[in-house]
């Protein structure tokens, strides 16, 4: 069978992957000149079951509204005359119940975890290296309620088994001795020793020309303007180089997904919010930490690949924006600091910004639509690289007609 996949982010190539596998014909179509060159670029680094609570809780409309006033939260919401994000957002609140954002946290989770499985067997199998680190991640409290807060909510993950466990200042430092400067600022943590990090950009690179060797064949540099139908089918890609045709479609264009489908008569809730990271050289310094995890209070990410520091924060609702300026980072860097005094070189900083592609309940959607040969797979949001490989394989399966390893009632397009 003749398959596009529209997309060659990290889901999209790891979907064409498992297709190839299948003994499918496969192409991959990319408006930019190369694999991974946008939201999989500079990401988090962090395969992440352990951190896949549902972004839309309880205290997350508070977060927002101190937003309007305030540049230095987690969440930022910019007011915009966009009827598309105040759709959204209204559909974001009403998931805003501790009910809901367990349930969601339960859908992502579930993903999380097979995913993750999924790639330490494509790992085994191909030998592919990316920077992995597999010595699981610390997610750091500086306060002690906050840290009860995050205890109580651990309880949900290790339902399915991660075997998250508290661990106190000093089991700390002795899992990640470059944390002992920052000892005394800590509270404890959570250790999910099953989590893992990698750079997400070298993955997809590497096994871009896995596929390659399997006959995928990748189209660069081509903007895809619709596509068209003809009756409950897909007839076509309208590209800015002519029609592309084949047999089954996947649609993985992250936060343009919508944009795309939309001549389709599909109204799939997905809403750009832009992330920010800035990755700094660690070569001559020792103090940089060996495994990956996130600062909870001020949800900074951080993760070392190789001879690099990566660092996360912020989630911007800002539309399709992605201009950013030296003072979007500086929150993270400080934080990184006073983590990590010896972790790298934080005077030479290299910035990025990209659009993760949100559902407002928080799990992706993937799964058949209404046209007979077109799959979607999108929206997985900050956790992308987490649900890559899972996502991937569940596409793979829909297409041939299996049931998936694991119940994706909860990603289903049908639930919105």
């Amino acid at each position: 069978m003749k398959t596009i996949v529209m997309g060659g982010g990290v889901i999209g190539v790891t979907t064409a992957w498992y297709l190839a596998q299948a003994g499918h014909a496969v192409t991959v179509v990319d408006r930019r000149d190369g694999v991974a060159r946008e939201t999989s670029f500079a990401n988090a680094g962090l395969i992440a079951p352990g951190h896949a609570y549902a972004w839309a809780s309880p205290r997350a409309p508070m977060i927002l509204l101190k937003s309007l006033f305030r540049d230095d939260t987690a969440l930022r919401f910019h007011l915009r005359a966009d009827p598309r994000m105040w759709a959204w957002s209204l559909r974001f609140l009403a998931n805003c119940t501790t009910a809901r954002n367990r349930a969601n946290t339960l859908v992502k989770v579930k993903l999380c975890n097979y995913s993750r499985a999924a790639l330490v067997a494509l790992r085994q199998e191909t030998g592919i290296a990316y920077d992995e680190i597999t010595r699981g991640a610390l997610y750091l409290y500086r306060d002690p309620e906050h840290l009860k807060t995050g205890l109580a909510n651990m309880a949900v993950l290790n339902d399915h088994g991660l075997g998250l466990r508290a661990v106190d200042a000093d089991e700390v430092v002795a899992l990640e001795p470059a944390l002992s400067a920052a000892k005394a600022r800590l509270a404890g943590a959570i250790y999910a020793p099953n989590d893992e990090s990698g750079d997400a950009h070298m993955f997809t690179e590497k096994l871009a020309e896995m596929c390659r060797s399997r006959g995928v064949d990748f189209q660069f540099n081509i903007n895809i303007a619709g596509i068209s139908s003809d009756g409950d089918q897909i007839s076509g890609i309208v590209t800015d180089r002519g029609n592309l045709t084949a047999d089954a479609y996947v649609l993985a264009l992250g936060s343009y997904s919508p944009l795309v489908a939309r001549g389709l008569g599909l109204k799939l809730p997905i809403y750009p919010v832009k992330g920010y990271s800035v990755t700094v050289p660690t070569d001559g310094f020792d103090g940089a930490p060996t495994i990956g995890g996130v600062d909870e209070g001020y949800l900074v990410a951080y993760a070392r690949m190789g001879t690099r520091l990566r660092l996360t924060a912020t989630a911007d609702f800002a539309g399709y924006d992605t201009e950013y300026e030296a003072k979007h980072f500086a929150v993270m860097l400080r934080v990184a600091r006073e983590l990590f005094p010896q972790g790298g070189a934080y005077d030479r900083p290299n910035f990025w910004a990209c659009l993760r592609p949100m559902t407002p309940d928080g799990p992706p959607i993937i799964g058949g639509s209404r046209y007979r040969n077109l799959w979607i797979n999108t929206g997985h949001g900050h956790i992308g690289w987490t649900m890559a490989c899972g996502s991937g394989r569940i596409v793979a399966d829909l297409i041939a007609g299996r049931n998936p390893e694991i119940d994706i009632a909860g990603f289903s397009p049908a639930r919105y």
